[in-house]
């Protein structure tokens, strides 16, 4: 089924002011609708699939205890969604650079290799290969792209920020995609 944006919006806000009342089944429907997306964010700054899961779950888990705190009509869902996960995933990130460090002499056997360091080196391929069919789309497409599906904007806020029509930014983002899977359908 597909839905329009302002009805998609609506389900959400719906899903996350019922989610603050701790209404299990609307928790579990505003996972359904965003996890993708919110996971996305996560990978992006923690740059590790490992890193980016436990970030989500403590994601969610911030978002069930605050999910009474957001106002509808203040700002989009999704936006307040995308940033509990952008600001959490940076306090991951800042935190790896302060985890001390033991001694080589300190740390246990090696562990064995085991299937994940193939799935993570297949997925490290697959981010490189979608980095550089990014860089050769235009500035105006990129920004565009990564603005809207990194950073949760809405089109219309995008167009707000940048002073063009919203039907300019679709247009930019749709054929941005367009080039985008050509370019990875070529690459396969």
């Amino acid at each position: 089924m597909t839905m329009n944006q302002p009805d998609a919006r609506q389900e959400l806000v719906k899903a996350l002011v019922a989610t603050g009342r701790e209404d299990r089944a609307a928790f579990r429907e505003l996972y359904a609708l965003t996890s993708a997306k919110l996971f996305g964010i996560c990978l992006r700054i923690c740059r590790e699939r490992q890193a980016a899961e436990d970030v989500l779950q403590e994601v969610y888990a911030i978002i069930w205890r605050r999910a009474g705190a957001y106002e509808p009509g203040q700002t989009s869902p999704f936006a307040w969604l995308a940033t509990i996960a952008r600001n959490r995933a940076i306090d991951y990130h800042r935190a790896l650079g302060r985890r001390p460090t033991a001694p080589l002499d300190n740390v246990a056997e090696p562990v064995a290799p085991n299937r994940l360091a193939l799935e993570n080196m297949l997925l490290d391929e697959e981010e490189r290969k979608l980095h550089g069919c990014m860089d050769r789309l235009s500035e105006t497409q990129r920004d565009a792209i990564r603005t809207a599906f990194f950073e949760g904007i809405t089109y219309a806020g995008l167009a707000d920020v940048l002073g063009v029509p919203t039907s300019t930014i679709k247009s930019r983002i749709r054929r941005g995609l367009e080039r985008l899977k050509e370019c990875l359908d070529d690459d396969i």
